[in-house]
């Protein structure tokens, strides 16, 4: 894998010039990059969908959750907040407070900027670079640099009881709520219990909350040596590397995630009697500037990987393909979304039909494919269109460009993973079946891919990995509008489709590199899907009032769980289900891999299809996994189904159940 080379470059060789794929676009839709990136970075391309991204939208003035605090920047100051939670059966979200709230007098103005950012950190300056922020993912310390003016520190809280080390070096802050605050300084700072600075101050602040007595030796041992840059490393296929860039003197502590120690290399320093809480799971101490994660390497590629063999079966599913492909019919939508899906729906049939050798209907199905993906392409779709925006640095839709709301918000940034995949997944399926076509239409697709999965780190037209999130292993659905709980995400299956559709385009076009980053980003996405979206009975991530009640998360947010979905409420649970599910292909059996949760999730959702008005397709997905248990009365109740969803079809439904040949018990 060629980490700097990935989206305008393919593996051949071949240069991707976007320019020349898509005509570029004026998106009206989006707000313009504001004065809060500063001018010397505030140029596309620029992320839209980072774990950051509240600090540069409206007035920069609403918190995001830097683990282990939420950060405020507002009115020149900055607030950290260690946060409780709040919990009940339809959600639980992160409480911000303002703990701690640090300024500095001066003649600063009021307001901060973002001056750089990385895949682990971005560094934020107040009152005209008089204070420099740089906030570091999973840094058990909050860290100010100090260039001048006397700091200012305060609290909503009492202060209790403040003690000072001889050398006024590190501040012990008793509050009335029960917290402990450690303030760190390297030099004297004359701070007296009403949090007043005595005098003028150069150098650097670094503030934790202690959260248990044992931890105070550690904290104090490790302040030293701060983080202000963080690189990922994805050049090793199923591996993600961390490297830390660091200040000061000492080794580098840090924190990490329950999925991170899923799959931290056995040499890393841990340091488990180190904890902090956080909504994702307890964050244990690791010492150390570079981890590596590695995964388990997979090999998906069209095909299922157990295969329809009995002849009975593949009879049936021969005349599902013959009536379904006898159905296609021009795809009237022009939201780019469901159009997508449409396609994919199409290239599932070609597949299915390649799979058990019913090659007489795969031409017929090529052809639709080619006259419904190719108008898209070519820019001559009378009702939509795929374009450049050279404002932030994407391909939008004609449509989005000039309404927000339009195909769920794709010109602010929302769902592009979601939306292109949908596109990849078919034009990998046409490029192979049709290699001209594919060799004409090489450029588009992977500047489809590039748009959500660019790699690169000085691209001329994406940022790099929009979506996807390298510290928390999944992706981020939600753009350029401002969220009180930070960046959300909806579906983790239509986010690995996405991964997997690049796998597929790559393996189209011989290119390793692609497959292999394709299916790595996916395993990492199941990986956070199965950990954090899905909630088995057995559970201790969340608290036991959420769990009882709740299967699957319904929308994921940075700093709150959510049961309900943007398009239905909590009780729709075919829904919650299906969202997790679709489309049903290939990877789909690695994202359920654990058959006892797939058990426990039908079961959970079964009563909610007697609910009036529920829908075929959403009952064909809980048949879908029902399959993997019970494969006669799923195949039973799928033959009863009227209609599927719209990205979905009989033959793929009887395809996925007739590929679990044997019935699995759960154990």
């Amino acid at each position: 894998m060629k980490d700097e080379n990935f989206a305008t470059v393919a593996d051949d060789g071949t240069s991707i010039n976007v320019d020349e794929c898509f005509a570029t676009v004026d998106n009206t839709a989006a707000p313009n990059p504001s004065q809060l990136w500063s001018s010397n970075i505030r140029k596309a391309p620029l992320p839209t969908n980072s774990f950051w991204q509240n600090f540069v939208l409206s007035d920069g003035s609403v918190q995001e959750y830097i683990h282990p605090y939420l950060v405020q920047f507002k009115g020149g100051s900055v607030s950290i907040c260690y946060p409780s939670r709040y919990v009940n059966p339809g959600y639980i979200f992160q409480v911000f407070v303002a703990d701690l709230t640090i300024s500095s007098t001066g003649d600063g103005s009021g307001s901060h900027v973002v001056t750089r950012y990385d895949d682990l950190t971005v560094t934020l300056e107040l009152q005209q670079g008089q204070i420099k922020v740089p906030l570091v993912r999973g840094s058990p310390y909050f860290t100010i640099v100090f260039r001048g003016g006397i700091p200012v520190f305060s609290t909503i809280h009492a202060v209790l009881h403040l003690h000072a080390n001889k050398h006024e070096t590190k501040h012990r802050i008793e509050m009335n709520n029960g917290q402990i605050w450690l303030i760190y300084s390297s030099a004297p700072l004359k701070l007296s219990t009403d949090l007043r600075c005595a005098e003028e101050f150069a150098g650097v602040v670094r503030i934790c909350i202690l959260t248990a007595a044992e931890s105070e030796p550690i904290l104090d041992q490790f302040n030293t040596s701060y983080a202000v840059a963080g690189s990922v490393d994805l050049s090793v296929p199923f591996q993600i590397r961390y490297n830390w860039k660091k200040k000061g003197s000492g080794e580098l502590l840090m924190l990490c995630l329950p999925l991170h120690r899923e799959i931290l290399c056995s040499y890393a320093v841990r340091i488990p009697g180190l904890v902090f809480q956080s909504i994702d799971g307890a964050l244990e101490g690791v010492i150390g500037e570079s981890w590596i994660l590695q995964d388990k390497k997979i090999s998906i590629g069209w095909y299922a990987s157990n295969g329809v063999e009995d002849s009975e079966e593949k009879d049936q599913l021969t005349a599902a393909l013959e009536q379904d492909v006898a159905g296609l019919s021009p795809i009237t939508t022009s939201s780019s979304y469901f159009y997508g899906k449409a396609l994919a729906r199409a290239a599932r049939l070609a597949l299915i039909a390649k799979e058990i050798c019913s090659y007489s209907l795969v031409g017929q199905i090529r052809e639709f494919l080619v006259n419904s993906i190719t108008p898209w392409l070519k820019g001559t779709f009378p009702g939509n269109a795929i374009l450049y925006d050279p404002k932030w640095g994407g391909l939008i839709s004609k449509n989005g460009a000039t309404d927000p709301g339009a195909d769920f918000g794709l010109g602010i940034y929302n769902d592009h993973h979601y939306h292109w995949g949908y596109f990849c997944y078919a034009g990998a399926v046409l490029a192979k079946l049709d290699p001209s076509w594919g060799r004409l239409y090489k450029p588009h697709l992977y500047a489809l891919v590039g748009d959500y999965m660019n790699l690169k780190r000085h691209n001329d037209f994406f940022p790099r990995l929009r979506n996807f999130d390298p510290w928390l292993l999944h992706s981020w659905a939600g753009g350029l509008t401002v969220f009180a709980d930070g960046r959300n995400q909806e579906s983790t299956s239509e986010a690995i489709n996405a991964y997997y559709a690049a796998s597929l385009v790559g393996l189209a076009y011989g290119d390793l590199h692609l497959i292999q980053t394709g299916l790595t980003l996916a395993v990492l996405e199941s990986r956070a899907a199965q950990s954090l979206w899905h909630v088995p009975s057995w559970s201790s991530l969340y608290e036991s009032q959420f769990v009882d009640q709740n299967r699957v998360v319904g929308v994921l947010w940075a700093s709150k769980r959510d049961s309900g979905l943007w398009f239905a409420p909590p009780d729709w649970r075919e829904c919650r289900l299906g969202i997790q599910l679709l489309p049903i292909t290939p990877i789909t059996e690695y994202l359920f891999k654990d058959v006892n949760f797939v058990q426990e999730l039908v079961e959970w959702t079964w009563p909610a299809l007697s609910r009036a008005g529920v829908g075929e397709g959403w009952k064909g997905f809980v048949y879908a996994l029902q399959a993997m248990y019970a494969r006669g009365p799923a195949l039973n109740n799928t033959l009863l189904l009227k209609s599927h969803d719209d990205g979905n079809s009989l033959s793929n439904l009887l395809w996925w159940i007739f590929s679990q040949r044997q019935m699995r018990i759960p154990q």
